[in-house]
């Protein structure tokens, strides 16, 4: 493709977007080239204003709109008592649509992984510590991946809390080992969330 290298400098630009299989990135670069130029400018802008408009929850890390308080944390509809900790952000969504949920979250941002150079240190975990030392939250829920990473991560967080007067819970078992929340029916994230266990 060094003779368009136009289309070369486009796919070099997806091959950056993390969750894009390579497969689909002649897909996705047609699908742009194809767009109507107003749509394309329409896709830019949104991405943009997102970019500066959104920011992360200085409690929960989740995303909010900037100079607006966040969804979650300042709802006076959900239990503050309660805080589900999760990997990533999309994974709220999983929760959320079960519709059995009331309580706040923590977004982790990821889960320990020595592979990948991804320590406790790189994650919200120092975050959600202070935040269980300094408030009245009486459960905590481990809501990451079963994967080893996931498992790793929540028996981290475990650990640290032992000395809270704190109820810590986890997923029921009926999550599938190796599978994310965010690919999940609503029916097995409720029945997983509903049917916690202490972890």
């Amino acid at each position: 493709m060094n003779d368009l290298p136009s289309f070369t400098r486009l796919l070099k630009h997806l091959q950056q977007v993390p969750y894009l299989a390579s497969k689909n990135l002649y897909r996705v670069a047609l699908h742009f080239l194809t767009m109507d130029e107003n749509n394309v400018e329409q896709f830019c802008a949104a991405l943009l204003h997102a970019k500066h408009y959104l920011q992360q929850c200085e409690v929960c890390c989740c995303w909010k709109e900037k100079d607006q308080e966040c969804l979650f944390c300042s709802s006076t509809k959900r239990d503050q008592s309660i805080v589900c900790v999760v990997e990533q952000w999309q994974e709220v969504f999983a929760i959320e649509k079960t519709g059995g949920y009331s309580g706040v979250y923590h977004v982790l941002g990821g889960a320990i992984c020595p592979l990948e150079g991804i320590g406790p240190e790189d994650l919200a975990i120092d975050l959600l510590i202070t935040r269980v030392g300094s408030t009245s939250i009486q459960e905590v829920i481990l809501a990451t991946n079963q994967t080893p990473e996931g498992e790793a991560t929540a028996a981290y967080i475990a650990s640290k809390l032992k000395s809270f007067p704190v109820k810590i819970s986890c997923l029921a078992r009926g999550v599938p080992v190796g599978s994310s929340l965010e690919f999940m029916d609503r029916l097995t994230v409720y029945k997983a969330l509903s049917e916690r266990r202490l972890f």
